[in-house]
């Protein structure tokens, strides 16, 4: 499988980001960068360069493969709303909780932070399938800059 080299969020001149999503989607790229598996279906070779686009309703994956040819593809994000509103939810009680909330609460949330991220990873999967091909560790890092544009824009 080839993989990802670069990432970029195109976040269209949105606000700037919470320090808290802002560091999310730093970490996230950061991780996606330095472990992926990603194949564009068309077989176009990798390693490719991926610029990320919130476009309306949905989200353009704007890709050069190894000798610069581009491809690009959308997909609806319908299915990814739901997903998307109750993980902004959950992570927004997540960081008041640590400020003050005890242990058992902060594990209780954050645990349910994981299973929400980890669906909207399995989504993206589904959405992203007969366009290209990742590992659910790549998903659930495209998923987390989902967010961290939805919560941009």
């Amino acid at each position: 499988m080839s993989r990802l080299s670069d990432v970029i969020l195109d976040d269209g001149g949105a606000a700037a980001p919470s320090p808290e999503v802002d560091q999310e989607q730093r970490v996230a790229i950061f991780d996606l960068l330095e472990e992926n598996s990603f194949d564009l279906a068309s077989g176009a070779p990798g390693p490719y360069r991926l610029t990320l686009r919130r476009d309306g309703g949905r989200l353009s994956f704007d890709l050069s493969d190894a000798a610069g040819n581009p491809e690009s593809f959308q997909i609806a994000l319908g299915g990814l709303r739901q997903i998307v509103k109750d993980y902004s939810t959950i992570c927004a009680s997540y960081y008041e909780a640590v400020k003050s909330e005890p242990p058992a609460k902060i594990e209780a949330l954050d645990e349910a932070r994981r299973g929400i991220h980890l669906e909207g990873a399995k989504e993206l999967m589904e959405k992203l399938d007969g366009k290209a091909s990742l590992d659910e560790a790549t998903a659930r890092r495209l998923f987390t800059l989902l967010c961290a544009m939805a919560t941009e824009g």
